[in-house]
């Protein structure tokens, strides 16, 4: 067993990495398992312990996290590979890999290469009531789908704050879930645009006081508009295109595609040329000179409502 764990899911290459170490504790002992980390291993004391026969058992397991962080060790990796003994497993856990490097090509040729990516919205709504389900509790569709929303993309922070919610009534609501959750920055930058677009300004100034209150500075409040704002563009300028096509081209979310289609309806591209500039404007000068920020982002929320 040569196995490569990567990928964006923290929660799933984590819990990848568990079992596949468990399965082989489970048979094997504890005893027979050697790790080593990247960050503080050096590559020949990593090829050694891959290359050495197992002491005391009949099959030993090597985990070695980030060792491409080792440049001598992703460098021979093909050697290294090829050099393993039939009595050794081999479980290799890349947080990051370099899609462009040698190292990345040469893991996913020669190994189970297992890549786990982030969930989407309908992906993590749908693992969202299978885990409430799983610890006997229960959540319906359309409140798994507002949590995501509420909280955001992470499958770890999803987790957390479902067994949060489990402990206080194993029958989740929306009510509960605005009761004991806070909601993200991320997920609340499109609740404010979505206000502002849609004329709704007092929502809007309510959102943006929200996020100050979750300590949010107005400079990465700025840089969320901005990102939401070439969404929006790129919507606006792929025209009648559908959802999927626009995701996969523009290598974005198929569920923020959707959401924001239904921003953009009313919306010019010249507009939203116009409201890009605007904030590119503001951001110039709140960095060159001494304005009030709060202030500043305010009267730019008054724009977009008008």
């Amino acid at each position: 067993m040569i196995v490569t764990v990567t990928g964006a899911n923290d929660h799933l290459r984590k819990r990848e990495l568990a079992a596949l170490i468990a399965v082989f504790e489970a048979e094997h002992g504890d005893m027979a398992i050697e790790r080593f980390d990247g960050e503080e291993t050096g590559a020949e004391r990593m090829r050694e312990s891959i290359q050495s026969l197992p002491f005391l058992s009949p099959r030993k397991l090597v985990v070695l996290r980030e060792p491409g962080k080792q440049k001598a060790f992703a460098e021979a990796i093909t050697d290294v590979l090829s050099d393993i003994p039939e009595s050794t497993d081999l479980i290799l856990y890349e947080p990051k890999l370099d899609k462009r490097g040698t190292y990345y090509k040469t893991l996913k040729k020669l190994t189970d290469f297992r890549e786990l990516a982030e969930l989407d919205a309908n992906g993590l709504s749908k693992w969202a009531g299978e885990y409430a389900k799983g610890h006997g509790g229960s959540i319906s569709t359309a409140d798994a789908r507002f949590l995501v929303e509420r909280i955001g993309s992470s499958q770890q922070l999803l987790q957390s704050e479902l067994d949060k919610l489990l402990s206080y009534d194993d029958g989740i609501t929306r009510k509960t879930i605005e009761l004991l959750t806070e909601p993200t920055p991320a997920s609340t930058v499109f609740e404010l645009m979505d206000a502002a677009f849609t004329g709704k300004a007092k929502r809007a100034f309510e959102l943006y006081r929200e996020q100050r209150a979750l300590k949010v500075e107005p400079q990465a409040i700025i840089a969320m508009l901005a990102w939401q704002l070439h969404v929006l563009a790129v919507v606006k300028a792929a025209d009648k295109l559908p959802s999927d096509q626009i995701a996969a081209a523009a290598k974005l979310n198929p569920f923020v595609i959707r959401k924001s289609q239904g921003l953009v309806r009313t919306k010019s591209l010249a507009h939203i040329k116009q409201l890009i500039a605007d904030l590119l404007e503001l951001d110039i000068r709140l960095k060159r000179t001494s304005i009030d920020a709060d202030e500043a982002l305010q009267l730019y929320l008054v724009k977009l409502s008008n």
